[in-house]
């Protein structure tokens, strides 16, 4: 499951993407648009700064904007960046394996096959779309 922090994270950015080339946005637009935390999101853009994703202005015409296209920031890194690994369980992690309590040996556990295979597809599919993706609100498949 993704944070909170990450969630406002993604939002966040996607905002600043929208607004691409405007100029720099105020901490306060993107908090009202957005329904972010002021001082939340304060810190998660001084990390975006940070990891070199977010610039920011001082001044009264201040504010932030990406530091790269939209088309360079991809949904994966975001959730990197802020949740540290794709994985849904500690097992399943490239990055960040680390065996699950009270499991089986790795080698006999199917759940941790799948959440694998889970891992893996939503990485390709993470790491394809990017900020200047348009997304749609309505879900990609149909009800079985």
């Amino acid at each position: 499951m993704l944070s909170q922090k990450t969630r406002y994270t993604i939002r966040a950015l996607q905002h600043l993407a929208d607004h691409y080339r405007e100029g720099p946005i105020r901490l306060d637009a993107i908090a009202e648009a957005q329904n972010i935390p002021r001082k939340f999101l304060t810190v998660i853009l001084s990390e975006m700064g940070r990891e070199g994703l977010v610039v920011s202005t001082r001044g009264r015409d201040g504010g932030y904007e990406l530091a790269l296209p939209p088309v360079d920031i991809r949904y994966g890194d975001i959730i990197r960046l802020t949740r540290g690994s794709l994985a849904l369980v500690p097992c399943a992690s490239r990055n960040a394996h680390e065996q699950c309590q009270n499991c089986l040996p790795e080698a006999e556990c199917r759940l941790r096959g799948l959440m694998l295979t889970l891992r893996d597809e939503m990485a390709t599919m993470l790491d394809r779309m990017t900020l200047a993706d348009p997304i749609t609100l309505e879900p990609p498949f149909a009800d079985a």
